[in-house]
């Protein structure tokens, strides 16, 4: 059997059939009728299925009564109840603003609907805030102050359309797999599509480019007015289109005056040549299209590198047209649904305001309540910070992992630590935030909850549940429905619960929410459960008795603002909140991987997806490695203003000089210490609120343990390497470095590898070789040398090895763990596989990085059919490489750029 649903990673919103058998989850293949992937899917999505086990599953619902005391299993009722008293306590004695929800872009938007009315219209705070702010919320206000509503107004169609792709703060390669193979059919189809990539990193995406800008980061404004500036001063303005639709271009223009492409050649570190051809492409060669992600929005100045990138679209009239627009692209898969509803401490429901008077008096009555209050909420870093100061006592969190995504992660720990009362609402027990938990409720997830979702291109897609929910779990909205009842007479609101939360189904909620849309800009008055179901996917705005969607939005130029007249913004270029110094030198970076996704609750499940790329890594310049004394594969402290991260250090081509890299992802369930968010800065745009998650001062030393020491277990199965690598994790904060990964792809393994400035407790060394079996010394093959401190130890269980310890002499941990993974028998390893030696005896060495997840293909056999002067074509036919989800065609195509022929020929 197969169900319809669609993709819960990013925000392409990719459709998806899963297949199911005797009530589990058995497979998963791209939806060929869906319009936002047509049957493809990328490494993430074509291994879904492979994390929809129980394994480390929230099931029931487990509460403390005591911060020092261990959570115990308790009946939903009780659960509930307790969590209304608390509630109920805190707002009788503090007030309403003494509470808050911080919930997800990857909830449904009837979950987001549900919560944002409990919090506004029930308990009536405005403290109601989501992981969206870290994402979209720079996005949302730069479309607002420029168009005049949050509304992407090009669709992925327009890539198809458009003669320059102008692709900036975005790695689409890796961020949005399936829409930038998009963009290669697009090239391959019209070789005359121009290319731009702006971005301080040289990546696979950037590699696709015609023209590449590599900023100094922060400096996106001033690029955006140097080119605006040669439009103006090269004549190549829309002139009828700026007097007829927009409003504010004199002190715009009075600005740029002094955005000079010589002036910002120096700012922004690139050749005064590119800037002015970069202007060239966008004003002449047209349509022009934007694609944009969190290179802009991630910015203390995020909603201006939005706006002053409209800025561009607006004059030259690059919008409301086929092939062109300011099209911002979404990190989640809900995002945009959770704006739809207003569930943001600053929106109300359907694109309303909540500073706007008459807004909060239509939703008020569109909810039958008496009023909705006033006072802005707390945004996602205000939030933490509140509780930070006790001025919130109780938090509940949905479907969001804190901890771990929000910036300076030690001080949200602090925080969460603090707060008298937290409620997690998870589907998986061993993200970061859980430990916080007083109350852990078990909810649902992908499979098994239905709903609606919203992609970036405004197309609202049905979810369909697949298989049944396991052990007590319960949908989202479900659970936010019981506690308002719950909670309802405990603050002297009864009498209104059973009007405000009738809901026994999804298609309920869905239906008052459409109702909010009648007449707004995103009105889906026309839009039900049957038509989703019945014609598939739909754009926004869908009004009664429309027949389709709205593919682009202001074709007439007509606008959602007073005046109906798009906005210029006067943008200046401010640069980074936190530049670099002498005592923090070096610019860290930060975004995605290929094959991980946000925290990877989900994602770090699957083994196969750590073959990428297998653990935490600093990329930084050749030069920047050796003016620091390190080399390839160094360990290094990285230090901020907040934190620190000792990690590996990795030679990278991409990087420029002065700058550094390092992936979101990583958290204490797979590396020591809080993790990437240890050192970012929570220094926020004015406007938006989003932080500057990007960016970051650091200082990078080496780091010189004087103990070591790798492990490795190969386990039965996934549910048995992921329940093992989560009793890992909480080991690893007693280590200065640790890294905690997957490895392989059905008999997967767990590697843990360990470093510290002494040989830690005997006692946790014990209990780590228990975890790995590898305590009883009667079953090992062992060799120890006191006198240089190395031991190793081996479990053989018949023909194979199972298990490993390497302590201080680490060469031969690299091919022992590919040997173990390839099955080799335990008389192929015994006599070579102590010896200090990082290749076997008889030629085996690591494989190495793996390219191909999909067909399990490394770098080292593409590089060797390069170097037997095979074509990118034939080393394709050959291995499959690319020739199933195509995730890792832009990687290929750089390999090849190594050898003449393979170019020539691809």
């Amino acid at each position: 059997m197969e169900t319809p649903s669609t993709c819960p990673y990013c925000g392409v919103g990719c459709g998806v059939l899963i297949k199911t058998e005797s009530g589990k989850i058995i497979g998963v293949r791209g939806d060929p009728t869906h319009p936002a992937n047509f049957g493809r899917l990328c490494t993430k999505g074509r291994t879904l299925h492979l994390t929809s086990t129980h394994a480390n599953r929230v099931l029931y619902p487990e509460v403390r009564l005591k911060k020092d005391q261990k959570r115990q299993r308790t009946p939903w009722p009780a659960a509930l109840g307790h969590a209304a008293d608390e509630f109920a306590r805190i707002i009788k004695h503090h007030g309403p603003d003494a509470v808050a929800f911080y919930i997800s872009g990857q909830l449904l938007t009837e979950d987001y609907y549900v919560f944002n009315k409990l919090a506004k219209g029930l308990i009536g705070t405005n403290n109601v805030d989501t992981n969206s702010r870290l994402c979209m919320s720079s996005a949302v206000a730069g479309y607002k102050l420029s168009l005049g509503a949050d509304a992407p107004p090009a669709c992925y169609e327009d890539i198809d359309h458009a003669r320059t792709l102008f692709i900036t703060g975005s790695n689409t390669a890796f961020a949005h797999p399936i829409l930038f193979r998009r963009i290669e059919d697009a090239k391959a189809k019209n070789p005359g599509l121009k290319i731009i990539v702006i971005d301080p990193r040289k990546t696979v995406t950037a590699e696709a480019a015609d023209l590449y800008l590599a900023i100094k980061p922060g400096t996106d404004i001033a690029l955006y007015n140097a080119m605006l500036n040669v439009m103006i001063h090269e004549l190549l303005l829309d002139k009828h289109y700026i007097e007829d639709h927009t409003e504010g271009f004199a002190a715009l223009k009075a600005t740029v005056t002094d955005y000079s492409p010589t002036k910002v050649a120096k700012i922004c570190g690139v050749k005064k040549d590119a800037i002015i051809e970069a202007a060239h492409l966008f004003a002449k060669s047209t349509p022009t299209l934007s694609l944009y992600c969190q290179g802009l929005n991630q910015s203390s100045e995020g909603t201006h590198n939005n706006s002053a990138l409209i800025n561009l679209h607006l004059a030259t009239g690059q919008i409301g047209k086929k092939g062109a627009g300011p099209f911002s692209l979404t990190g989640q898969p809900n995002a945009m649904g959770g704006r739809e509803v207003g569930g943001m401490a600053n929106l109300l429901s359907a694109h309303r305001d909540l500073g706007n008077a008459a807004h909060r008096k239509e939703v008020a009555k569109l909810w039958g309540v008496d009023d909705v209050p006033s006072q802005p909420g707390k945004t996602a870093v205000e939030l933490f910070d509140a509780i930070d100061k006790g001025e919130i006592k109780a938090v509940w969190i949905a479907c969001t992992n804190p901890a771990q995504s929000m910036p300076d992660a030690a001080k949200v720990r602090r925080a969460l630590e603090k707060c008298e009362f937290v409620v997690v609402q998870e589907a998986f027990s061993n993200t970061d935030t859980v430990q916080y938990a007083d109350l852990l409720l078990p909810a649902t997830t992908w499979g098994e909850k239905g709903g609606t979702v919203t992609n970036s291109e405004r197309r609202i897609s049905a979810v369909l549940p697949a298989i049944k929910p396991p052990g007590e779990t319960r949908h989202d909205w479900q659970i936010a429905t019981a506690f308002a009842h719950a909670l309802a007479w405990k603050i002297g609101k009864g009498p209104l619960v059973n009007r405000l939360f009738p809901y026994t189904s999804p298609e309920q909620v869905f239906d008052e929410h459409r109702e909010t849309t009648r007449g707004r800009d995103l009105d889906i008055m026309g839009l039900s459960y049957a038509v989703l179901q019945k014609q598939g996917p739909q754009q926004w705005p869908y009004p009664a008795n429309a027949v389709e969607g709205k593919a682009r939005l202001y074709d007439d130029g007509v606008f959602p603002t007073p005046s109906g007249r798009a906005r210029f913004i006067d943008t200046h270029c401010k640069g980074l909140a936190e530049a670099v110094t002498a005592d923090y030198p070096v610019a860290l970076n930060t975004g995605r991987l290929r094959d991980q996704w946000h925290g990877m609750s989900r994602s770090g499940r699957v083994a196969q997806l750590f073959n990428h790329v297998g653990e935490p890594e600093l990329s930084l310049h050749a030069a920047d490695l050796l003016a620091a004394g390190l080399e390839d594969g160094h360990l290094v402290r990285v230090t901020s203003r907040r934190g620190t991260a000792v990690l590996r250090a990795k030679h990278s081509n991409e990087q420029r000089k002065g700058d550094a890299f390092l992936p979101m992802h990583w958290g204490s369930q797979f590396m020591a210490g809080p993790g990437t968010n240890a050192l970012t800065s929570p220094a926020f745009d004015p406007i938006s609120k989003q932080p500057e998650l990007k960016h970051a001062a650091v200082k990078v030393e080496r780091y010189v343990p004087v103990w070591r020491a790798v492990y490795l277990k190969s386990c039965v199965d996934a549910d048995a390497a992921a329940e093992m690598a989560a009793k890992v994790a909480p080991l690893m904060a007693k280590m200065d470095f640790a890294a905690s990964t997957l490895a392989g792809r059905e008999v997967p393994i767990v590697r843990l590898e360990i470093a510290h400035s002494a040989r830690p407790d005997p006692e946790l060394i014990a209990g780590l070789d228990a975890l790995f079996g590898l305590a009883v010394e009667a079953d090992l093959l062992l060799y120890r040398d006191a006198k240089r401190g190395v031991e190793k130890r081996a479990l053989f269980e018949g023909d194979h090895l199972t298990a490993v310890r390497f302590e201080n002499e680490l060469q031969s941990a690299g091919w022992v763990q590919d040997a173990m993974l390839s099955g080799y028998s335990a008389s192929e390893l015994r006599a070579a596989l102590f010896a200090p030696l990082p290749v076997r005896l008889g030629g085996f060495a690591p494989r190495g990085k793996v390219v191909c997840s999909c067909l399990d293909v490394s770098e080292l056999s593409i590089k060797a059919g390069f170097l037997r002067g095979e074509s990118l074509g034939e080393v394709q036919a050959r291995l499959k490489c690319g020739t199933s989800c195509g995730s890792c065609v832009p990687e290929l195509k750089r390999l090849a750029a190594q050898w003449p022929k393979a170019v020539a020929t691809a």
